[in-house]
C-alpha cells in the first residue's frame, strides 16, 4: 500500500526537524532491544552494530556504551552532526543505498546486526535500501526493521499517518516478497504497541536460520484481508466518521466559549488538522516538547508552535493530543494541566477525553 507523490529526499531529509531523543518512550524502547541483541547475539568489542537513518543516536547510544562498535547512517546532517557530538555515535551523513553499502562492505565493514527503525517508510529506492542490507550484512547476521504495521493502521482508523514522507504502509506479506528479492529471508516478526502498532521483523541470509511460527502464522492471518478491496474500502468509511464525529465536537465546545490548544506539531497532526479543516476557528495555538520546533507554524494551518509549558501558564479548556501514539508519556508530563481542570481531546481510533 503506498502513496502516488514522492518528494525528493534531498530536500525532505537533508535537515530534518525530528528528533527521536525528545520522546522518553522511543529512547526507551531502543536501550530494551539494544540491550537484548547484544545478549542474544553475543555482540561484543569485535561486533559491528549499524543503524539506517539513525537520527541523533537515540539507539545506538545503547550499543556504544556497553563497548560495542557502532556506525550510524544518517542523511540530515544537523542530527548526524547531534549524533556524534553529544553520545559520541559514529555517524556517516549520507543517504544508505545499494552503492554505498557496498562501498563500505568492500573496505571490510560489515555488519553483525543492522537496525532500520521507522525508515523503510521513507525511502523510494525499497530496493536499493534492502539490497544495501544484504551486502552489508555478514554471512549469519540479523537485519531488525520496525515499520509500523498496516493492519493496526487499518483496524484502528490511523489515516493520519498517511502524509508526505510515509511513502509505503507495510504488510507482513509485502516486506518477504522484497527481502526475498534480494536473498534474504524474515525469520521471525513480532508485534509491537509502538506508533499505534507496528511489526519489528528479523531477517537473515536466506538458508542461514530457521523460520519462526511467529512468520507462518502472521502470513497466514494476513491472506484474509491484505487483498480485499472492502477492507480498505470500509476503512475509508470509517476516516469519513471520525472526520464528523471531531469536528462536530471541536466546533460545540468552542460554541460554548471554551478554548482548545493543540499538542503535537507532528507531521500526522498536519494531516489530521489539513483533512479535517481544523484551523485558527477552531484552535488558539499548538505546543510542542521539541525545541527545534518552537517558534515556527504548522504547515497549512499556521497556527504557531510553544513550549509545552503554555499550557499550565495559559491554562486552555481543552487541549487536542495529536500525537496520540505517545499519550501515555503526555499525559504523564502534562499533569499539573489536568489537575488544574485542563483535558485532553484523544482523536485516535475514536474521539475520548482524558
Amino acid at each position: 500500500m503506498q502513496i502516488t507523490e514522492t518528494v525528493p529526499p534531498e530536500i525532505l531529509f537533508r535537515e530534518y526537524a525530528y528528533f527521536s531523543s525528545f520522546s522518553d518512550t522511543m529512547v526507551s524502547h531502543a536501550k530494551v532491544i539494544a540491550e537484548r541483541l547484544t545478549e542474544e547475539r553475543s555482540l561484543d568489542e569485535d561486533s559491528l552494530v549499524v543503524e539506517v537513518a539513525s537520527n541523533d543516536g537515540y539507539l545506538l547510544q545503547w550499543y556504544h556504551k556497553q563497548g560495542v562498535p557502532v556506525l550510524g547512517i544518517e542523511p540530515a546532517r544537523n542530527i548526524a552532526e547531534v549524533a556524534v557530538r553529544e553520545r559520541g555515535v559514529r555517524t556517516i551523513s549520507e543517504f544508505f543505498g545499494k552503492d554505498i553499502a557496498q562501498s563500505l562492505a568492500s573496505e571490510g565493514t560489515l555488519a553483525d546486526v543492522i537496525h532500520a527503525n521507522n525508515v523503510l517508510a521513507h525511502v523510494a529506492d525499497l530496493n536499493g535500501v534492502v539490497a544495501g542490507f544484504a551486502a552489508m550484512l555478514k554471512p549469519n547476521g540479523r537485519v531488525v526493521v520496525e515499520a509500523p504495521y498496516l493492519k493496526d493502521l487499518i483496524d484502528n482508523v490511523e489515516f493520519d499517518t498517511i502524509y508526505h514522507e510515509h511513502l509505503c504502509y507495510f504488510s507482513l506479506t509485502a516486506l518477504s516478497r522484497v527481502f526475498a528479492s534480494h536473498g534474504l529471508e524474515i525469520v521471525d516478526v513480532e508485534r509491537l504497541s509502538i506508533h499505534g502498532g507496528s511489526l519489528r521483523i528479523h531477517a537473515a541470509h536466506a538458508g542461514t536460520a530457521k523460520l519462526s511460527n511467529a512468520v507462518i502464522e502472521l502470513m497466514a492471518e494476513e491472506s484474509a484481508w491484505v487483498f480485499d478491496e472492502d477492507t480498505h474500502q470500509e476503512f475509508a468509511d470509517r476516516v469519513e466518521t471520525l472526520r464528523v464525529e471531531l469536528t462536530s465536537q471541536l466546533e460545540k465546545l468552542k460554541a460554548a466559549g471554551h478554548r482548545i490548544a493543540v499538542y503535537g506539531a507532528s507531521a500526522k497532526g498536519s494531516t489530521l488538522l489539513n483533512y479535517f479543516g481544523i484551523d485558527e476557528s477552531l484552535i488558539d495555538y499548538v505546543v510542542d516538547r521539541s525545541t527545534v520546533k518552537q517558534g515556527r507554524f504548522t504547515p497549512g494551518t499556521h497556527l504557531q508552535i510553544h513550549d509545552p509549558a503554555r499550557l499550565t501558564e495559559d491554562q486552555p479548556d481543552y487541549c487536542l493530543l495529536l500525537t496520540w501514539n505517545f499519550a501515555e508519556e503526555i499525559l504523564k508530563q502534562q499533569e499539573q494541566y489536568r489537575e488544574n481542570g485542563g483535558q485532553f481531546i484523544i482523536p485516535v481510533p475514536e474521539v475520548r477525553v482524558a
